[in-house]
């Protein structure tokens, strides 16, 4: 209203709008200039938090590294495994990881100290790798390995040792890697590995806080921009507002996102966003009940045959279970008490199939009285679970409680796995349910590849 007052009074909107245009650009490019440099210094405080973080981790591939060997080495003398020595020079001779941890430090000349912590307990651990030679070739000479390293063929042993029973030898190569002087080298490895990182966490922090300093400074000017160009913004949107272009603006957002209308504005605006909305309700709600409609069964809310279809086409059959349940006898519960509580039944078994099954299962009923479970995400080991819910499903539909008479149901039983695609999924739950049905009613089988169905009465 104040401002189509204005108008009315002869104030211009233009001379209004072209004033805030040259303030707004004028804020504009002192915000964007304070972007840049907040942008710059940012970045710059990434590299130097990257840097380090790559630092950090050279420094810890190496110690992995030694680790790595140290593990290999001590399996390969306990068990001679040969697969372990072989992984053991694939470490040494391939991955490299501790060169490469010496190689990426030695590029940033800030890390030197980091890097002469880093480079002794680089040699700490070559020095420790002759111990491992020799502990090695003992398990080599007791177990007549042939084909090996020809860097081991250089390491010759002791008289003493070479008079050593193979037993004798194994175990003095297990020692030389698991004794105390052992660990003592691989504790000076640690010691330097630790001074590395506390060089690097220290210079990290100079180098940071210098950035961070500099970057709060920056944001400090960045936001109060943004705080005077905010207020401009304010102050146009509510000059537009007044003039409608809001509501609008707001309808075209709703209407792209498939959402209502909000009813807001003038209240010729309202009156159609209102009209609008329920015409939007009218076609959502159809459209649901006719989606609803096209996959679902009328009588039990499972899903029918076309949902059923839908689904077989989209389970992971490794980890899916198909359960066929057919009701025993149901065309006598039709025949004596009537259709009626033949539909209550049907009713009663969905209810109790959605009561023992997950929200995340399927139910489907098939046709007349087979209905169809998808337990999904499940392994071809949980019989025991299965059988349980089978149980109970059929305690439960014994239950007379409920004023309906007693029934059960006869269930097969496959696993995705134990067919060769979905096409024979069902197929094989049939005559899985059709043995139990021969075997007495009221039963489960589980079919097997591959072998004959296997079943138990509940």
């Amino acid at each position: 209203m104040v401002s189509e007052t204005k108008t009315r009074h002869g104030i211009s909107l233009r001379m209004v709008y072209l004033w805030l245009v040259i303030v707004t650009v004028i804020v504009f490019i002192f915000t964007m200039v304070s972007v840049y440099l907040v942008t710059t210094t940012f970045f710059s405080f990434s590299e130097v938090a990257q840097e380090h973080i790559t630092l950090e981790k050279a420094a810890h591939e190496l110690m992995d590294a030694s680790d790595y060997l140290t593990e290999k080495v001590q399996r390969f003398t306990v068990d001679g495994d040969e697969r372990f020595m072989t992984e053991y020079f694939t470490e040494v001779f391939e991955t490299n990881r501790r060169e490469e941890a010496i190689e990426k430090m030695s590029g940033d000349s800030k890390s030197k100290d980091a890097l002469k912590q880093l480079q002794e307990a680089m040699d700490a651990s070559v020095g420790l790798m002759n111990r491992e030679y020799y502990a090695m070739k003992l398990v080599i000479d007791a177990k007549g390995i042939e084909k090996y390293p020809d860097i081991l063929k250089t390491v010759e042993l002791t008289e003493a040792d070479k008079k050593l029973s193979p037993d004798e030898k194994m175990r003095r190569a297990a020692m030389m890697v698991l004794d105390d002087e052992y660990y003592t080298q691989k504790e000076l490895i640690r010691t330097n590995m630790q001074e590395s990182l506390d060089e690097l966490e220290a210079l990290s922090h100079s180098e940071e806080t210098s950035a961070f300093c500099h970057l709060r400074n920056q944001l400090i000017l960045v936001f109060v921009m943004s705080i005077i160009q905010t207020a401009l913004i304010m102050f146009m949107v509510v000059l537009t507002s007044k003039l409608g272009i809001k509501p609008v603006l707001k309808a075209v957002e709703k209407i792209k996102t498939d959402d209502p209308i909000p009813e807001i504005g003038a209240n010729e605006f309202r009156y159609l966003a209102n009209t609008y909305n329920k015409m939007y309700a009218i076609y959502k709600n159809s459209l649901e009940r006719l989606n609803f409609k096209a996959s679902h069964d009328e009588l039990t809310g499972a899903y029918n045959r076309s949902g059923y279809n839908l689904l077989l086409s989209s389970v992971d059959l490794n980890s899916t279970h198909m359960l066929l349940f057919d009701l025993d006898n149901f065309k006598s519960i039709n025949d004596t008490y009537g259709h009626e509580t033949g539909d209550r039944v049907l009713k009663k078994l969905v209810c109790c199939l959605k009561g023992n099954f997950r929200n995340d299962d399927y139910i489907c009923r098939i046709g007349g009285d087979e209905f169809v479970v998808f337990m999904v995400h499940s392994t071809d080991v949980q019989r025991d679970l299965i059988i349980n819910k089978v149980n109970q499903i059929n305690t439960q539909l014994r239950d007379v409680s409920d004023g309906l008479p007693p029934i059960s149901a006869s269930v097969g039983i496959v696993h995705g796995t134990d067919v060769a695609d979905g096409s024979k999924l069902f197929e094989k739950a049939d005559e899985a349910m059709y043995s139990a049905k021969q075997r007495g009613k009221m039963t489960y089988t589980f079919y097997t590849s591959g072998e004959a169905l296997s079943g138990s009465h509940t």
